[in-house]
């Protein structure tokens, strides 16, 4: 009785994991590495802006169309395979990004996905580079009003542009502005000191956003600003921000604000130290989010040019993107920019193989399919050896109900009669839990892969399934469209998740049922509570269960019928055997 009341917990805990899944694997809430309060020595080290400069975002002021604010200022096209856009003469800012292979919905008519807009939009989001200097120096930087010039007007794969600013008392700063095929742009800038004297300029980075952006709202997904600092990766929700600032030292890295599928990054020199930062400010009574770095001073003699090369990511979360730019800038753990979460050892090899698959078969569906057949060929061995012995469990359970009825007075002669029955048997009341107990780290990882990866957004499969990472949109309840009212969100009930919650009766059938009638009962509503849950995951995540149960049924069926074959020569050998042995006396 211990034994099968083992199995019931294993499974309502397998329930609880999956209904508590953002409770139980959330990653540890990040060190808020919040810098001392600076010495008078250190009081003058200056800090990347905090204010908006350009004064767009002031008090009361009235947020404009995004083209009307475009048209402003004089820009420089952006234009690649990925990217289109421009960036503001005004402060040099990259403050216009759309990406030309990702749309807002699944209509092919659909708008492209923005990312990036300039100030005095709804929704400010831009990326600045620049100089600060030292409190009291007078020295005149670049800022978010600094009308630069620029040596053409359309920025490509194969044309750099370059833009230039003098100050006026003998400086020249210079920035050249090139871009690749996919996201990275790379910003070289360039300081020509004829002013006479020494000067010490400190290079930074920003990105800021305006105003909290719609959320997914998913615990189990990260969102906003995050990196890898010192070798660690930093993830800080919006909301913990606005309480503390977080700060520390690096050299290398990256860091920058994440979205489910974009991100926007800086990534600046790896050999070079900085301080990064991430906080929260107010711009005219509307949050500022920012994340920065600020390097080590760069010392520019009288008559000397001095030049640092950073560069900046905006753009999808491509998995292989992000991989490839990780291996060939060098840049410390890039690829946890996608929230691979605690399964990482599982999560990214899972997705490699069902790219791999995808790539044969032309579909994501059909590869997630693939996938399941080679899961299940891996772990055949181990699914035959539970199943058989799940089978014998099946086989003893008549026997076991005597003993329980002739033993129920005496609960240790009951464990050593029910053991000794098992061991003859080779039958094992734990057989069924292991394959689950391996199934949920599995699960887990695959619906991250579903969940997370830009791959899967928008991926078809067949029929009526045109988001595999969206939940199955057909509903029972309303007879599949026929009927025209919305159902509440716990009666959606797709029919994928009626087939899920199919196979998954008929495999219970197929299994040995707990001996007491309360456990039993319990057993009989899993398929229910399950079909129920699963209606709301992601369809591809369904499709890969139902896939799943379904080989499982096939495997239990051919192991009963090669079992009972077996069992019925051995039965005949014995009978022939015991005949012979008969006739000879």
């Amino acid at each position: 009785m211990s034994d099968q009341r083992n199995v019931i917990l294993a499974v309502v805990l397998s329930i609880a994991i999956l209904l508590g899944y953002q409770f139980f694997f959330l990653k540890a809430s990040p060190k808020q590495n919040v810098p001392p309060t600076p010495t008078a020595a250190e009081a003058v080290k200056p800090e990347p802006p905090k204010d908006v400069s350009s004064g767009a975002e002031t008090q009361g002021r009235t947020m404009r169309p995004r083209a009307a604010v475009l048209a402003e200022s004089g820009r420089v096209t952006v234009k690649t395979p990925r990217l289109t856009g421009s960036i503001a003469l005004t402060g040099a800012r990259i403050d216009d990004v759309t990406l030309a292979a990702y749309r807002q919905t699944e209509a092919p008519d659909s708008p492209n996905v923005t990312l990036l807009s300039p100030s005095g939009t709804e929704k400010p989001y831009f990326i600045e580079l620049g100089w600060s200097v030292a409190a009291g120096t007078g020295i005149k930087v670049p800022t978010a009003a600094t009308q630069w010039s620029a040596n053409g007007k359309t920025l490509t794969p194969d044309t750099p542009v370059e833009l230039w600013w003098d100050n006026g008392e003998g400086l020249t700063f210079i920035r050249t502005i090139a871009v690749d095929d996919r996201y990275v742009f790379t910003v070289t800038q360039r300081v020509e000191n004829h002013s006479g004297a020494d000067v010490t300029l400190y290079p930074y980075g920003l990105i800021a956003r305006i105003g909290l952006p719609k959320l997914e709202g998913y615990s189990v997904l990260h969102e906003g600003p995050l990196g890898v600092l010192g070798g660690t990766l930093e993830e800080v929700t919006y909301k913990k921000l606005a309480d503390k600032p977080f700060g520390t030292d690096s050299t290398g890295g990256w860091l920058g604000i994440t979205d489910k599928y974009w991100l926007a990054a800086l990534l600046p020199d790896q050999k070079t130290p900085l301080h990064a930062k991430f906080s929260r400010n107010d711009a005219g009574g509307t949050e500022r989010y920012q994340v920065d770095y600020l390097m080590s001073g760069l010392a520019v003699a009288a008559g000397q040019t001095k030049e640092i090369t950073n560069r900046v990511f905006v753009g999808a979360k491509e998995v292989k993107t992000i991989s490839a730019y990780e291996e060939k800038l060098g840049i410390d753990k890039f690829d946890r920019a996608i929230d691979f979460g605690w399964f990482y050892f599982l999560t990214k090899p899972f997705f490699y193989i069902i790219d791999y698959c995808y790539h044969l078969f032309g579909n994501f569906g059909l590869a997630i399919l693939a996938f399941v057949v080679l899961l299940r060929l891996a772990m055949f061995p181990l699914a035959n050896k539970s199943y058989r012995s799940m089978n014998a469990m099946k086989r003893v359970q008549p026997e076991v109900k005597i003993l329980q009825d002739r033993y129920k007075d005496d609960k240790p002669r009951l464990q050593k009669e029910m053991m000794a029955l098992y061991k003859k048997e080779k039958a094992n009341p734990m057989s069924g839990c292991l394959p689950m107990l391996i199934q949920i780290p599995v699960f887990f990882a695959l619906y991250k892969v579903l969940f997370i990866t830009i791959e899967m957004r928008h991926a078809p499969f067949y029929g009526w399934i045109t988001d595999l990472s969206a939940p199955d949109p057909t509903n029972i309840f309303t007879v599949f469209g026929l009927i025209p009212w919305t159902p509440p969100e716990m009666l959606h009930m797709g029919i994928w998740p009626l087939v899920m919650g199919l196979t998954m009766w008929l495999l219970q059938k197929m299994s040995p049922a707990p001996p007491d009638p309360t456990q039993a009962k319990i057993m009989q509503m899993l398929p229910i509570v399950f079909t129920f849950m699963m209606a709301k995951f992601a369809a591809g995540l369904v499709i890969y269960w139902s896939f799943s149960n379904v080989l499982s049924i096939l495997q239990q069926w051919v192991l009963l019928k090669t079992d009972a074959h077996a069992r019925a020569a051995k039965a005949a050998a014995k009978a022939a055997h015991a005949l012979e042995h008969a006739k000879k006396k």
